[in-house]
Order: structure tokens, then C-alpha cells, then sequence
């Protein structure tokens, strides 16, 4: 059956709500793009979970994109409900017969599909254009955390879009103020930071339904961070103390009727605390190896960068960038002050400098006159052995300039003589009139790690300080 034109799109009723935070559907229709017929249906195939290879001719980002969104649909019978609405964008291919949306409970596991089936005529007259699907209200409840996905039909390897979502809870006040759910009574909560406890208010009972309360790590479902309390209808005292052991910001609080299928509200107290996250540097002497593994799931990217001076920006290193998921570790990485971690996530830019302090041995390089009449000596102070190359550069001390070709730095034995002289492990004699040029910078780089940064000497005006 054809989407008519009644229901070619969502409609929208925005002139009596266009203030609310939650749009309204008045009702819920398959729609696609103008000038396309397509069909729909409810019935899950089974057999589209089983992927089919990719053809030689269809490209693997077939499937544009896949956005989600709220809407809250209100009949005078019925009162109010709350629907997901489901957008994507697919290139249309000879091969490809129509699409799948499905979406699941990560609480409850229940699964509802819908699809949109696309004539052959019209796929042959518009192969490679962009087709527009907006499908059907898929039902959902308050606080629902979905796990959404997208596939062609037929399923192709490699060929699918996923999603998760959170819908609204009551705390948000369109929802708190029209949803049944949120009606009985709401939970709340106060942070007791002396006691490190988060103090739950349970909601008056409705009927004789006793109240579950918790503490739980939302990361891809919201995992136990302490076992759940019960509170009976009959219960004297209605607030519990949940004790935590640290502050996060996906540490939330949840509670829910003691009844089938209940609706579970979250509140996370700490969910502007997102400092703790970036602090979760760790360096290990041993293997020189620098990690970073946030306690909550964080998306983006994670790369090395380095400043070279005071509020300059950090400049990333090459082929550092990691995505940000789970625990990030870099070997090999020298401790230097200006090497620094740079966060690009959902939760915003960071920069984290873990070198800084002054535990943290660095080797630094100096420019002395050499023993031979006509060279300068770059040397280089280490306190654990290291390798270094040195590179004369046309630039300025900002940033990285243009280099000649890098020369190894000698190994160097302790001098003799001085026991509290600070030896320098490595030099290279470098002829006096190039280092001294207007515009030149002595540059050393350690050579025996995979992320140091050059520390550089521009300027030296030798006639001044090396006699």
C-alpha cells in the first residue's frame, strides 16, 4: 500500500506548541522523497539479519545518514505518548530492494522493526540519487535508552548505521509535565559530599508498589556501581543512602516501581564533572609508555601535541590521533614539559600536560664552544642514556621550520674530573659561521622513543655569549 498524501511527512503541529521543547505528531506515516513511491511494513525479516557480500558496484557509504530525534504524540482518549522518529538517507542502487530500521531496549531487549520497500521501476530510473526516508513512529518510553540501526534490504556486509539514544526523562519539563509515567511522585536526590553518599528521595507509592533505587555506570547500558535497595509502599523512611566512591560524570541515579515493564528514571549528580576524565593519564616508567582510559565512555579523538612556549597552541604530532574509545596507550613517549595530550570529544576541547611536573626528567641541550678552533658543540644532558640527532633550520622559534638533513649525535663519555658536574651523554661539533647566520636554530631531536618532540636554540649571537 502507497503512503498517501495525507501522510506523505510527519505532520507537525507546531502552532499550539511551538514554544515546548518536544515537538507533536498529530499522526505517524512512511514518507520518502517527493516524487518516489515506496512501501511500507512492521514485520521483521528475520533473514535480512544475515548479510549477503557487498557488490562490486555498490559503495560501502550507501547509507548517507541516520538521525533520531523525540516527538510527543497526545489524543484526548489516550493522553499522552512519547514516539522516535527515525530520518536516513540512502543512494539509491539497482541492487538494493529498500531499507530496515530497528530499534532496541537496552533494559528490556525489545526489538521493533520497520522497512520501506521501493519499487524496481523506480530504483532503475534513479539509481545514484539520494533517496530521503522518514519512517514511521516507533513507540518508546520515558528515559529509554535505545540502540538504533539501519540496514539495506537486502542486508549487505558492511552496510549499516547504529545508533544509541537516550530518550527524554522527567526531569525535562515538557515530558515531566504531560507523561503519565511521571505523575506519581518524582525521585530525587542530594549529594552528601562528606560521606560521599548520593541521598535518594523515593516518590510517594502509588497503589501498593514498593520502589527500587541504585547507583550505575551509564556507559552501554547502565551497569551496577552498588546493588539495588528496595523500598515497601509501607516503608517508614523513603530516603536511602547510596554511597559512591568517586565522582563521575556518568554516575547516575536510578529508580523504578516494582512492577512489570516500569519506566526508570535517571538523574546523574555529577554529570558536569567531566575534569576527573581528563585526568585519567597514567605514565609507566618502565615501559615509557603513556596511556589515557576514562572511566566513562567518551567519543572523539585523542592525539599527542606539543607548545612551543608559553600559551602557544598545541601543535599535534603526526600519526598520533586515536580515536577515543576505551584505553589509549602510546609507547615510547619522552617526558617533556611541552608534550601534551589533546582531547577533541562530545565533551569538548582539552589539553592535558602531564610533563610538567618536576618529577619528570627532561634532557635538555646546550650550545658550548668545541675543543676545535672554528666549531660549536651542540651537547646534550640526559639523566638515562638516549639517543639524539641535530638539524640546522631556517625558521623561527615558533614552529617547526625548514631543516637540512638531521646528522647523529656522538655518544659521549662522563668526563673525568668534577663528581657533580651534570655530563652530557652525546654532542656534535658544527661549523661555527652556519650556526652563528641570521634566522638559524640548532634543533635536537631524541631519536630512541616514538613521540618526542625537538627542543630548538634560534639566534645564539655568538660573539656574545660563546666567546
Amino acid at each position: 500500500m502507497h503512503a498517501g498524501p495525507a501522510l506523505a511527512f510527519l505532520c507537525l503541529a507546531w502552532g499550539t506548541y511551538r514554544g515546548l521543547a518536544i515537538p507533536r505528531v498529530s499522526e505517524c506515516g512512511l514518507s520518502c522523497s517527493q516524487g518516489f513511491a515506496c512501501k511500507s511494513g512492521t514485520n521483521r525479516d528475520i533473514f535480512n539479519s544475515f548479510c549477503r557480500p557487498l557488490p562490486t558496484s555498490m559503495s560501502s557509504a550507501v547509507l548517507d545518514t541516520l538521525t533520531l530525534s523525540t516527538a510527543m504524540k497526545c489524543t484526548p482518549d489516550d493522553g499522552c505518548s512519547l514516539v522516535l522518529r527515525v530520518r536516513a538517507s540512502v543512494t539509491l542502487h539497482e541492487r538494493l530492494r529498500g531499507l530496515e530500521a530497528c530499534s532496541t531496549s537496552l533494559h528490556t531487549q525489545e526489538t521493533q522493526c520497520q522497512s520501506v520497500r521501493m519499487p524496481r521501476a523506480s530504483r532503475r530510473l534513479q539509481v545514484g540519487q539520494q533517496l530521503q526516508v522518514h519512517f514511521s513512529c516507533f513507540k518508546v518510553s520515558v528515559a529509554q535508552h535505545l540502540y538504533v540501526t539501519l540496514r539495506t534490504v537486502p542486508h549487505f556486509c558492511g552496510v549499516q548505521l547504529d545508533r544509541q539514544y537516550h530518550v527524554e526523562d522527567c526531569a525535562e519539563k515538557d515530558v515531566g509535565r504531560n507523561l503519565p509515567d511521571c505523575f506519581g511522585g518524582k525521585l530525587s536526590y542530594r549529594v552528601d559530599e562528606r560521606r560521599k553518599a548520593v541521598l535518594a528521595q523515593v516518590p510517594e507509592p502509588s497503589g501498593s508498589s514498593d520502589y527500587y533505587v541504585r547507583l550505575c555506570l551509564r556507559r552501554f547500558t547502565c551497569e551496577d556501581a552498588g546493588a539495588p535497595v528496595r523500598v515497601t509502599a509501607n516503608s517508614a523512611s523513603r530516603t536511602v543512602s547510596l554511597p559512591y566512591s568517586q565522582a563521575l560524570p556518568c554516575l547516575c541515579l536510578e529508580g523504578w516501581p516494582a512492577s512489570p515493564d516500569a519506566v526508570r528514571i535517571q538523574m546523574c549528580p555529577f554529570e558536569a564533572d567531566t575534569e576527573v576524565l581528563w585526568d585519567a593519564i597514567h605514565y609507566h616508567p618502565g615501559s615509557q609508555a603513556l596511556s589515557w582510559e576514562p572511566a566513562c565512555p567518551v567519543s572523539g579523538r585523542v592525539s599527542l601535541c606539543w607548545r612551543p612556549g608559553p600559551g602557544a597552541s598545541c601543535q599535534e604530532l603526526q600519526h598520533s590521533s586515536r580515536p577515543a574509545q576505551g584505553r589509549v596507550l602510546y609507547p615510547l613517549v619522552d617526558t617533556q614539559p611541552q608534550l601534551c595530550l589533546k582531547f577533541s570529544t562530545n565533551l569538548g576541547f582539552q589539553v592535558r600536560c602531564p610533563f610538567q611536573q618536576r618529577c619528570f626528567p627532561a634532557w635538555k641541550m646546550a650550545v658550548q664552544p668545541a675543543p676545535q678552533h672554528g666549531l660549536l658543540r651542540a651537547a646534550f644532558f640526559s639523566p638515562s642514556p638516549a639517543h639524539f640527532q641535530v638539524r640546522l633550520c631556517h625558521g623561527g622559534k615558533s614552529q617547526l621550520p625548514a631543516c637540512q638533513q638531521a646528522l647523529p649525535a656522538s655518544p659521549l663519555s662522563p668526563a673525568s674530573g668534577d663528581p657533580t658536574a651534570d655530563p652530557a651523554v652525546a654532542f656534535l661539533d658544527l661549523p661555527r659561521e652556519e650556526v652563528c647566520a641570521p634566522g638559524i636554530c640548532i634543533q635536537g631531536v631524541r631519536t630512541d622513543v616514538h613521540f618526542s618532540i625537538p627542543q630548538q636554540l634560534c639566534d645564539l649571537q655568538c660573539s656574545v655569549h660563546l666567546p
